[in-house]
């Protein structure tokens, strides 16, 4: 449905090939976390930890080791330091980093091939076209006039593409919250969609599992932006109204930053250094910025620690097995899966040439979870039936590498660091 969404608008609205439309089960293995897509080479690159090239593709392309030798040699890709320090989006490369944003990469890809077909360009100028899209599909006002190809299809069937949550998650939300802890939602998404995503999830009660609600954050912004850059904004309608000084007390916000919301929870708590522990799936947005801006606890929800094994999607109980349209003939392909044109998530070997021995190395999007998550969990469901007071081991504990991985380390890393004494 992403991807319907941003290629319906470039094929009817900018005239880009009918082709894109045409989207087969198979070629979603393409996409894969992590990615780094050069926007004006139209080149996709995984990066090792060092931000040397391991894996590249020219759209769609696969390109070999040689190429890939030849064109970013065996050092730092150049824009690495621009990427790795989590800078704000730059107009020359984009990371893809969460599963929202992917379908996009698979898109991009096809568009550097159609215009390969067509025109033999080097440099490619689409990004503002793909941005125009973004905005089309998901702007602030999107939901309301039921405008683009996502909203509309959501709310027509949501239950086509929610999953309910589990009952355990539920009851280990409301037992965190009977233990005296204040439960916070934050979401770059808007409280019309957020409240429909939510009722169906959680159910029509699921204001009373919070203790304040926060929509539009414009993460990664909410934690980097000061107060007087961004703040809190009260709703009634859903129509955002005139911005608040500070807040003062717990209920549903819009927009703000979290210096403020540090303040209100020192007030809740009645503690000047209140702990605060948040839960993400981006590393751009949500684990990165909450680490270094707020210093906060990060948990990683990191469903390539799935990726072990193959999953099938599971029938949920509201589901009668007989209902098979669900997925239209074909079991998609599960996000966490691995890639076969990407490989693992977590480690690669360099491109060598000829004969020469492989040399397995860590990821770069492996290397920032050790580094920026205090532990990484494959699903909440994984967590939820533990006693509260469950201590896990923390990424910083012994200066390993796989030690805030919870239930375990994914097997790739296990054997790459079996085979490579840590640094």
């Amino acid at each position: 449905l992403i991807y319907d969404s941003f290629a319906q608008y470039l094929v009817t609205e900018k005239g880009y090939d009918k082709d894109l439309l045409n989207l087969t089960p198979e070629s979603l293995d393409f996409c894969c976390k992590g990615l780094v897509f050069d926007l004006e080479d139209g080149n996709f690159l995984k990066l090792a930890e060092d931000g040397t090239v391991l894996r590249a593709s020219h759209g769609t392309k696969s390109m070999t080791s040689e190429e890939i030798l030849e064109t970013y040699g065996r050092r730092e890709w150049k824009h690495f330091s621009a990427v790795s320090g989590m800078l704000s989006r730059s107009a020359k490369h984009y990371l893809y980093d969460n599963y929202f944003d992917l379908p996009g990469a698979l898109l991009c890809a096809r568009i550097v091939d159609s215009l390969d077909r067509h025109d033999k360009q080097k440099k490619y100028d689409f990004w503002k076209d793909m941005v125009a899209a973004i905005q089309h599909n998901y702007k602030i006002s999107a939901f309301k006039e039921n405008c683009g190809t996502y909203f509309p299809e959501v709310k027509n069937d949501p239950e086509k593409y929610l999953q309910r949550c589990p009952e355990s998650v539920k009851k280990w939300l409301k037992q965190l919250k009977n233990a005296g802890k204040i439960l916070l939602l934050i979401t770059s998404s808007h409280s019309d969609y957020c409240r429909l995503l939510c009722e169906h999830i959680l159910g029509h009660d699921f204001e009373e599992f919070f203790d304040i609600v926060i929509t539009n954050a414009l993460k990664p912004g909410f934690f980097s932006h000061t107060p007087n850059q961004r703040p809190f904004r009260t709703l009634e309608n859903d129509e955002e109204q005139e911005a608040l000084l500070s807040l003062d007390k717990p209920g549903w916000y819009s927009q703000g930053n979290a210096i403020h919301l540090y303040e209100l929870l020192k007030k809740m708590t009645g503690k000047l250094d209140p702990k605060v522990v948040y839960f993400g799936d981006s590393m751009h947005s949500d684990i990165f910025p909450a680490r270094h801006y707020s210093n906060w606890e990060t948990v990683f929800i990191l469903e390539e620690l799935l990726g072990d094994k193959v999953m099938m999607p599971v029938e949920t109980e509201s589901e009668p097995l007989e209902k098979k349209g669900k997925y239209e003939g074909h079991l998609p392909k599960v996000p966490c899966s691995v890639s076969e044109q990407w490989g693992s998530f977590f480690v690669d070997s360099l491109p060598g040439l000829g004969n020469a021995e492989e040399t397995l190395v860590s990821t770069w999007s492996c290397k920032c979870i050790s580094t920026y998550s205090t532990i990484a969990i494959p699903s909440l469901e994984a967590i939820a039936d533990l006693p509260l007071d469950y201590r896990f081991t923390r990424f910083s504990s012994n200066n390993s590498a796989t030690a805030g991985y919870y239930p375990s380390p994914p097997r790739a890393l296990l054997s790459h660091e079996e085979s490579v004494p840590m640094k």
